[in-house]
This record gives structure tokens, C-alpha cells and sequence, in this order.
């Protein structure tokens, strides 16, 4: 399988100047914010959402360098993520994400909520300073959906009768709008046509619902080494995702220990059992398929180059971590 990072080759220097850029912005004001810094943007994450802007930038400007404010959208896109999993480890009570403890476990709870306030409050000053009121919506839109799909989930904790489509949306929200917003953004830089900004956000929405479906078969069928946190913990929180509402529909057992919310000893085992038997994860592997082949069909209206194939790679890449 191929690493992740392989795939970046076209932006690979421009990954490494975003990096060490990303600190330096974060990381001046104050030593806790610098050591927090130095802890998210040095983890070594798999930085496929900057990766994504870059990609589009140079594939949109083939004739020319990309511009300043192309690097700067990668950086924004980059903190705006950061900062949403540095509030969402405080509330899951993670201590661990991907192996690396997180920012509320080093520095408390306090430290960690005012990170990524600040996170969030210092990508849009960048934000503002691109001087593209569009481009400021659609980011702005983003950090208000991140908000929406995590109010979301918690609503839907141990909810048995959430639909598919609710699932799909809520994986927008969290996921997929971040990167079809930056996405189409990208393109607004380049000066890209109105039809061609259209498809490259759609690229970026069924790109980030593929992931998101990936990532939540991950959660039954990785070990708790390679997920960085307990296999099923989605599940034990009372997160729904495809698997589980997928298995729902053959295995009408599944529900009463759902809603029970596992209470008695051996419930979450026999959960896990049910939806392993079940066409739960082979049912979410094609939707998630499903998903990656819209991304790579809405690529079709860029010109050929490097960086117009490692976007279909990445997609294609996201289905292969499931084998």
C-alpha cells in the first residue's frame, strides 16, 4: 500500500515550508501557545487537507507559480482543522490521537479550549487578510458547520433510528465541508470558471465523505495500535456510523443493546460480534467506493498534469487503507 505521503510528491516542498510556516504563525505570541504548536504541527499528521489546496492550486495554474495566497488558504485550511480536533479531543476525553497525546492531556482542559479558540480566531484574521470576501464566506461557513456536525452528533448519541442520509450529513459537516469549501476556494484564487469552482467543490465534498466512511470502518476493522485509540470507540460513545447503521437493518438484536447503551456486562462485545457478522462493513466499503469515484469523475475538467493525478490517486489511496 501505497504511504500517504507519496502521493504528495508535486507538493511536497510546499507541505515542508507549510509546516514550519504554521509554527512560526501559531507559535510567536506565547511559550504554551509555541509548545502547543510545536506539538500539532510537528505530530507529523498526514496533512491531506493543505496537501488537497496545493494540489488544486498547481493544478489550476499550470502556466504559473502559485501565488502567496494559495499557501496562505493551505495554512488557514490546516489551522482550521487542528483547532476543531483540539476541542474535539476535549470533549470525546481522548487522551491519545494517533498514537500522540493530545494538546487537553499535556496541557489540561483549559489550555487546550483557549488553543483552539485561538486556532480558530487567528485562521480567520488570515482569512480576512485574502481580501476575497467569497473565499471568506465559504471558510467562515466551514468553521459554523464543524460547530453543527459536532451539536449533531451528540444529539444522535445512542440513536437507533438515525437514517443514512442523516449520517451522510453529519459527515459533511464534520469532514467533507472543510475540504470542498477549500477546494473550491483553491480554484476562486486561481481565477478558475465558474463551472470548473463547482466541480472542484464537489470533488472536495464526496473526497471528504469517502474519507469520513473510511475512517468509521477503520473504527471495527483496525487494531487499537493502528487507530492510535480502542478499536470500536466510536461505537462505546454512542456514535453511530455506517457499519453499525448498516448491520442495524439484519441484525434487529444490535438495537436493544444499542439502546440500553451498553449497560450490562458483555453488551459492547456482542455488538461488535453482530456487526462483524453482518454486511454492515462490506455495505459501508460501497458507499464509501461509491463516494471516491463522484470525487475523481468531478476532476475530469482539469487538464492533465501531476498534480490532476495525484488528486485521483489520494482519492483512490483513502478505499485502500481499508485492505
Amino acid at each position: 500500500m501505497t504511504p500517504a505521503t507519496s502521493l504528495f510528491t508535486p507538493v511536497e516542498a510546499d507541505l515542508r515550508l507549510l509546516a514550519d510556516n504554521l509554527k512560526q504563525l501559531v507559535g510567536n505570541r506565547h511559550p504554551i501557545l509555541f509548545a502547543a504548536a510545536e506539538h500539532l504541527f510537528g505530530a507529523g499528521g498526514k496533512r491531506i487537507r493543505p496537501a488537497i489546496v496545493l494540489l488544486i492550486s498547481r493544478a489550476t495554474m499550470l502556466e504559473q507559480e502559485i501565488t502567496p495566497r494559495h499557501r496562505r488558504l493551505a495554512e488557514i485550511t490546516e489551522m482550521i482543522h487542528t483547532a476543531s480536533l483540539v476541542h474535539d479531543d476535549v470533549v470525546d476525553e481522548s487522551d491519545v490521537r494517533r498514537g500522540v497525546p493530545t494538546v487537553h492531556s499535556l496541557f489540561g482542559n483549559r489550555i487546550a479550549i483557549l488553543a483552539g479558540d485561538f486556532l480558530f480566531a487567528q485562521s480567520s484574521w488570515y482569512l480576512a487578510n485574502l481580501d476575497n470576501l467569497e473565499v471568506v464566506k465559504l471558510l467562515s461557513e466551514v468553521i459554523m458547520d464543524l460547530a453543527t456536525g459536532e451539536i449533531q452528533q451528540g444529539l444522535n448519541r445512542f440513536d437507533a433510528g438515525i437514517s443514512i442520509e442523516t449520517y451522510i450529513e453529519k459527515s459533511y459537516y464534520k469532514t467533507a465541508s472543510l475540504i470542498a469549501n477549500s477546494s473550491k476556494a483553491a480554484g476562486l484564487l486561481s481565477e478558475v470558471s465558474r463551472e470548473t469552482v463547482e466541480h472542484l467543490y464537489s470533488y472536495g465534498r464526496h473526497f471528504g465523505i469517502a474519507f469520513q466512511i473510511v475512517d468509521d470502518i477503520l473504527d471495527f476493522t483496525s487494531t487499537t495500535d493502528t487507530l492510535g485509540k480502542p478499536v470500536g470507540s466510536d461505537l462505546k460513545s454512542g456514535n453511530l456510523t455506517a457499519p453499525v447503521l448498516f448491520a442495524l437493518a439484519e441484525k434487529p438484536s444490535l438495537e436493544v443493546l444499542i439502546e440500553r447503551e451498553f449497560a450490562q456486562e458483555g453488551d459492547l462485545e456482542q455488538a461488535l460480534a453482530l456487526i462483524q457478522d453482518s454486511q454492515g462493513i462490506q455495505q459501508a466499503r460501497e458507499l464509501a467506493a461509491h463516494h471516491a469515484k463522484l470525487a475523481i469523475e468531478h476532476l475530469a475538467v482539469l487538464p492533465f498534469s501531476e498534480s490532476h493525478q495525484a488528486l485521483i490517486n489520494i482519492a483512490e489511496y483513502t478505499l485502500s487503507r481499508l485492505y
